[in-house]
C-alpha cells in the first residue's frame, strides 16, 4: 500500500480506502462488511470513510461494532464522519451546519463508532442557512476539545471553501484541511479546474468519493444489467437514471476495451487514473462483496502501465477534460 499525505497536513492517509455509502446497513449484511473491513485493513488501508447520513445512522453503528471487536490500535487507522443531512429523525435543528447540530452530530458519531474521537469531521454540503462563521467556530470548539483533529468539507465550491479558510485566519482558528468531492473520468471539473489554486496556495488535501462513477466504470452495467446492485435501492432511482446514460457507456465500452488490451480491468484501469492526479489523496473504494473489493485493492499495480501515450487514449475516449479558465 501506499501513503499519502492529507493536503499539506502531517496526516497520512493509505492511497486506497473503504467507505461505507450504500452499503453497510443497508445493502450487505454486518458480515459482510466485517470481512470488507478486515480485508482492507490486512492489504493496508488506514482510512475508513462514513457519515451520519449513511443509511441514516447505520452504517456508523455497524462500523463501530467491527472496529472495537477487530480491536485494532487506534494510532493504526483513521475514522471519518460527516455533518448535513442528520440521520433518521428529521426536523429543526437536526441537520445543516449550525452551532448545535454540528456538536450534537459529533457526539452522536463519536456514540455510534464507539470512539472517543474522530480523525476527520466533514461539513457534507454546505448550508446556506448558517453563516460560515459559526460552523467555522463550531469546527474548532470540537478542536478544541479534542473530539476531531481535522475537519473539512465536501462538495463545497471553491469561493465556499476559500470563505471558510478567510474566516478561519480572521479569528486565528483553524480552516479546513481537506475536501471530499466526486472525481472520476466523467466527473473533474472541481479537482481538475476549480480547486487548483485551493491545492496550490493552501495545500488543501481531498478524499475522492466515487472513482467508478457510482458503478458505470466497474464494467458491470455496459450491459443494462442492474440485478442485485445499488441502482435497484430503494430511493436510487436518481442515481439509476444518471449511470444509465447511453453516452456514458458506450464510453465505458470503449474504455473497456483500452483496459482489456492492457490486460486489466475496466474498474482497476478507472482507480489508476484517478491515483495518478497528485492532487489526490486518497481513493474512496466502496464495495459489496468480498471479490470485487480484492481485486480493486490491487489498482495501484496499474498506475504504472498509465503512460502519456495511454493518457491520451483515455482523453481521447472520454472527451471530459474540463476547459481551464485563465485570470
Amino acid at each position: 500500500m501506499e501513503y499519502r499525505r492529507l493536503g499539506k497536513s502531517g496526516l497520512q492517509v493509505s492511497a486506497l480506502s473503504l467507505g461505507s455509502w450504500l452499503t453497510f446497513g443497508q445493502q450487505i449484511s454486518d458480515k459482510t462488511a466485517d470481512e470488507l473491513m478486515g480485508m482492507a485493513y490486512d492489504a493496508g488501508v488506514n482510512f475508513f470513510d462514513n457519515a451520519e447520513g449513511y443509511a441514516a445512522g447505520k452504517s456508523e453503528i455497524v462500523m463501530g461494532k467491527i472496529l472495537k471487536a477487530h480491536k485494532w490500535e487506534r494510532e493504526s487507522f483513521v475514522v471519518s464522519s460527516k455533518v448535513f443531512f442528520g440521520t433518521e429523525n428529521k426536523g429543526p435543528n437536526r441537520v445543516g451546519l449550525s452551532r448545535k447540530h454540528v456538536i450534537e452530530a459529533c457526539n452522536g458519531a463519536l456514540s455510534r463508532l464507539q470512539a472517543d474521537y474522530l480523525d476527520l469531521y466533514f461539513c457534507h454540503r454546505p448550508d446556506k442557512n448558517t453563516p460560515i462563521e459559526e460552523t467555522v467556530w463550531a469546527m474548532n470548539t470540537l478542536l478544541q476539545q479534542g473530539k476531531i483533529l481535522y475537519w473539512g468539507t465536501s462538495e463545497w465550491s471553491a469561493a465556499e471553501i476559500m470563505e471558510a479558510i478567510r474566516v478561519a485566519r480572521q479569528y486565528n482558528l483553524i480552516g479546513p484541511t481537506m475536501e471530499q468531492p466526486q472525481y472520476n473520468l466523467m466527473e473533474r471539473n472541481k479537482l481538475e479546474n476549480e480547486y487548483l489554486l485551493l491545492f496550490k496556495e493552501y495545500g488543501l488535501g481531498t478524499t475522492i468519493w466515487s472513482p467508478l462513477a457510482s458503478g458505470l466504470l466497474s464494467g458491470k452495467y455496459t450491459a443494462k444489467k442492474t440485478a442485485d446492485t445499488r441502482l435497484e435501492l430503494k430511493g436510487m432511482e436518481w442515481l439509476k437514471d444518471a449511470v444509465l446514460n447511453e453516452d456514458k457507456l458506450k464510453k465505458a465500452q470503449e474504455l473497456q476495451k483500452l483496459a482489456d488490451k492492457l490486460n486489466t480491468s475496466l474498474a482497476k484501469l478507472s482507480l489508476a487514473w484517478c491515483l495518478k492526479n497528485p492532487n489526490v489523496s486518497t481513493v474512496i473504494l466502496g464495495a459489496s462483496k468480498p471479490d470485487q473489493l480484492k481485486e480493486n485493492l490491487t489498482a495501484l499495480e496499474v498506475v504504472p502501465l498509465l503512460t502519456d501515450e495511454v493518457m491520451g487514449k483515455i482523453e481521447d475516449i472520454v472527451q471530459t477534460r474540463p476547459k481551464i479558465v485563465q485570470f
